[in-house]
């Protein structure tokens, strides 16, 4: 399992949930929007400062981001 694929699936998932771009997740968060599509791609790998960055723009916390697929049912 790619941690990275699990973290960025599951950003896009919150992120679609709330209704949000990918530019005003980025805003809100405080990362360049490149930098989030990456994220998202899977392609990043972000730091815990990122993540809780991430997770306060959405409402959530860094344990939702780590879910795995499994445990989201």
């Amino acid at each position: 399992m790619s941690w990275n694929k699990v973290v960025g699936d599951n950003v896009r998932k919150l992120r679609i949930e709330r209704k949000l771009t990918q530019e005003q997740l980025a805003h809100d968060a405080e990362i360049d929007v490149t930098y989030l599509r990456g994220i998202e791609a899977g392609r990043r790998n972000p730091s815990v400062a990122v993540v809780g960055r991430i997770s306060a723009a959405l409402n959530s916390t860094p344990r939702d981001l780590f879910s795995s697929p499994t445990s989201m049912q």
